[in-house]
């Protein structure tokens, strides 16, 4: 049987696939193809291209049961690099990281990463503004069930877009990257002290609305200090949560004495980062 479509509704038919092809490749110019491998998937975002400084992105998915590391893996586990040195007409790449959360690392221990799916958003500084910038990425990650398995992936993406598909994603992102703050400022969540309890323990102290996901992380001020992730207390002050963690995992031959520290706190939707220095 022969059946007879009107011209009007075979030129509106055709209109549709037309924008609709026209949105894929738009999309497709602000995302790079998907790379691959048995538990994950990786790809670069391109955000707007306006000015000298642009904000793109590194989105990974990851299989079902499966998980992938923050800047500090915790206990165990291996984070994520980037190498983005044959980029063209890009002076400095700055990735930023989304709250992680908590895993058990099948070992006692606590690891801290991401599942199902994050992205890591990258602070691009052109060299000229007036120039095409492309990026080109070599990612290592670690993607981990049970058992850990490295990944490594190249991608490229060139900034092309006046208003980028991906903003929205690319903004939401940023979103979850934590606020810097200082000790003590009056934000519903916050930092309130940081003290020595004898040599080798450290005591954080900290203000938080009532919730059942407040977690604390602590960074050295190089990557080879591996402290471990601050408990918290069952008792505490009055109306105060309190976090404690061991002088532990300090590279041969530095101090604990005025060392720099990287405070992040997370708990429910809003995370924030403290810098301080330990008396």
């Amino acid at each position: 049987m022969i059946v007879l479509v009107p011209l009007r509704a075979a030129l509106g038919a055709a209109a549709i696939l037309s924008v609709a092809c026209a949105a894929s490749e738009v999309r497709a110019e602000d995302a790079s193809p998907w790379q691959r491998d048995a538990h994950s998937a990786v790809r670069l975002l391109a955000g707007s291209r306006s000015g000298t400084v642009l904000l793109g992105g590194v989105s990974i998915q990851l299989q079902q049961g499966w998980h992938t590391y923050w800047r500090t893996p915790g206990d165990s586990g291996v984070p994520p690099r980037f190498d983005f040195s044959k980029s063209d007409n890009i002076e400095a790449v700055t990735v930023l990281w989304p709250a992680p959360r908590k895993f058990d690392d099948g070992a006692g221990g606590t690891s801290l990463g991401y599942v199902k799916q994050i992205v890591l958003p990258l602070r691009i500084v052109a060299k000229n503004a007036d120039k095409p910038v492309t990026l080109r990425a070599s990612i290592n990650y670690a993607v981990c069930e049970k058992l850990c398995i490295p990944v490594d992936a190249s991608a490229e993406l060139a900034f092309a877009s006046v208003a980028s598909t991906e903003d929205g994603t690319l903004s939401e992102a940023l979103n979850a990257v934590p606020k810097p703050a200082n000790v003590g400022d009056p934000n519903p969540l916050t930092v309130l002290d940081v003290k020595r309890d004898g040599k080798t323990s450290v005591l954080v102290d900290v203000a938080a609305p009532d919730t059942n996901d407040l977690s604390l992380f602590v960074e050295g001020p190089t990557p080879d200090w591996a402290l471990p992730v601050p408990k918290l207390l069952e008792h505490g002050p009055p109306g105060i949560k309190r976090f404690a963690f061991e002088l532990d995992g300090l590279p041969p031959g530095a101090t604990a004495d005025g060392a720099a520290l990287k405070l992040t706190l997370v708990g429910g939707d809003r995370a924030y980062e403290f810098n301080v220095n330990l008396n």
